[in-house]
């Protein structure tokens, strides 16, 4: 079946130059592709929008054509907007944009696609800067060229990315791949396109690169370098913290994979509510793991202590099922906080899943009656985000509060708890307080370096010393659960028949 291919051209006051343009599509592409090209001029003051069709009137060409004119200016990224919407609608398989004012070579509309064919790639582009001196000897401007690969180092630090060029505007995509991506959130000013890049990056599909030539002319630049500069660098900086569940950013939200099971890293190899929920579990302990998640404290507590027997609770099966003596496929936030059939457990664990309930209150009840009704667990240990901690309490400052995919404030919580109010919660429903840890930001989860992020936790310690109200970044506390009054009255009778008499 032939691909069907559409030529995006956004136009701006390039009346002097659309006909030159559409003049050098090559007719080969209709060899290869059903080829339509898409002109949207984005109200112009000249006649770029007649230009193109009396092109079109006076030269016969092997593909079908289409004319638009915005009535009112969109922007750069607005028209792209148009542009992209039109290809998802007419259901072509490939689009590519080319510029109205000739800076980009649609000779080579050809080589830029043919990446496409591979179903992994989601986007290909034209860079200028893979040869060297490529962009200077193509008359490139000296502080563009400075400031384009400044920003491309940059950007690619910031977002792990491996681009020789963030900044080109001859771009292909896979229509499937821009069906899938929240486009259309995107700004409609020229950081549109580094956006987009972080969309198609985040999807999960691949960006191709090929090496074009670099044309400058006499054609007027409508981008405010220094504006456009902090807008893209904003904008990978933003992505950057989506991406560590510090703030959350609607149009990023489009990683692969997004909901799964895996959703939340275990923390397993620093202090974390993990390892200090394991480090209080008892040898050849029978555990009850509520809320499992992947599955990580199982897998840390069976590791080191293969006689603990761990039963555990979630809404999707754990991909470790084989460290469970038990599991059941269980909505915590449903009418019975626990499955009907649990048996007697010595200990009871909750790592960050009371922040996920509607009525906590009401689901730390009945863990207290089942503790009260089996009479052999010891201990209870919980752990939930601490909406005290210093830069939530700074953000309110100034204003902030934002939801992120991940963290204190990730946008599935549903409650928040300061450490009064979580301690509160249990103490209200009978179960007395041992102890209370602060744990440190995760910084091995979001910082490169291993040395600097232990060093980040040794100082976070510190701090927590001095204030676990303020610093601590998540709550763990360990409790004793309620004794049914039964089993008090009835202790306290057998000790009273060992008592000798009065004289």
């Amino acid at each position: 079946m032939t691909p069907r291919l559409l030529i995006f051209i956004p136009a701006y006051n390039a009346s002097s130059t659309i006909a030159w343009v559409l003049g050098r599509i090559p007719d080969a592409l209709a060899e290869r592709f059903h080829v339509h090209v898409l002109v949207i001029d984005d109200a112009s003051v000249d006649d770029t929008a007649e230009r193109a069709r009396a092109y079109f009137a006076a030269n016969e060409r092997p593909f079908a054509y289409t004319i638009l004119a915005n009535p009112r200016n969109r922007g750069y990224g607005g028209n792209q907007k148009l542009g992209y919407t039109f290809a998802i609608e007419h259901a072509f398989d490939l689009v590519v944009m080319v510029h109205g004012d000739g800076q980009y070579p649609p000779e080579a509309i050809e080589a830029l696609v043919a990446p496409l064919a591979d179903r992994g790639v989601g986007a290909a582009f034209g860079s200028r800067f893979m040869r060297t001196d490529g962009a200077r000897d193509g008359g490139m401007p000296m502080y563009k060229l400075v400031g384009n690969r400044i920003l491309t180092f940059l950007q690619n630090r910031i977002l792990s990315t491996g681009l020789s060029e963030f900044h080109s505007g001859f771009r292909a995509y896979n229509v499937d791949a821009l069906a899938r991506i929240p486009f259309h959130l995107n700004s409609d000013d020229f950081h549109f396109d580094t956006e987009i890049i972080i969309q198609v990056h985040r999807s999960g599909l691949r960006i191709a690169e090929i090496d074009i030539p670099t044309y400058y002319g006499d054609e007027v630049c409508h981008v405010n370098g220094v504006a456009y500069g902090l807008n893209v660098l904003g904008q990978s900086v933003r992505a950057l913290i989506h991406d560590k569940g510090m703030f959350y950013e609607a149009k990023y939200d489009v990683a692969a994979t997004a909901g799964t099971v895996e959703r939340y890293q275990t923390k397993t190899d620093f202090l974390s509510p993990t390892t200090l929920a394991v480090d209080r579990i008892g040898t050849r302990h029978r555990v009850l793991d509520l809320g499992s998640g992947a599955g990580g404290f199982a897998d840390l507590l069976t590791d080191r202590d293969p006689g603990c027997t761990v039963f555990g609770a979630d809404m999707a099966t754990p991909p470790n099922l084989d460290r469970f003596a038990r599991f059941w496929v269980h909505d915590l936030d449903g009418k019975q906080a626990l499955p009907e059939d649990v048996p007697p457990v010595d200990s009871i664990v909750m790592l960050d899943v009371i922040e996920h309930l509607r009525d906590p209150e009401r689901f730390v009840k009945q863990i207290a009656e089942y503790c009260t009704q089996v009479g052999t667990v010891d201990r209870l240990l919980v752990s939930t985000g601490n909406i005290g901690f210093v830069l939530i309490r700074l953000g309110l400052l100034l204003g902030q509060f934002n939801y992120g995919s991940r963290g204190i404030l990730d946008r599935t919580h549903t409650r928040l708890f300061t450490f009064g109010s979580f301690r509160r919660l249990f103490t209200q429903a009978g179960f007395e307080l041992v102890d209370a840890v602060g744990v440190p930001v995760p910084f091995p989860l979001a910082v490169r370096s291993r040395r600097l992020a232990m060093a980040m936790l040794r100082v976070n310690q510190v701090f927590i010393r001095f204030n676990l109200r303020f610093f601590a970044y998540q709550l763990f506390l360990e409790l004793r659960p309620p004794v049914a009054q039964s089993r008090l009255l009835a202790a306290t009778a057998d000790f009273s028949v060992d008592q000798p008499a009065g004289g």
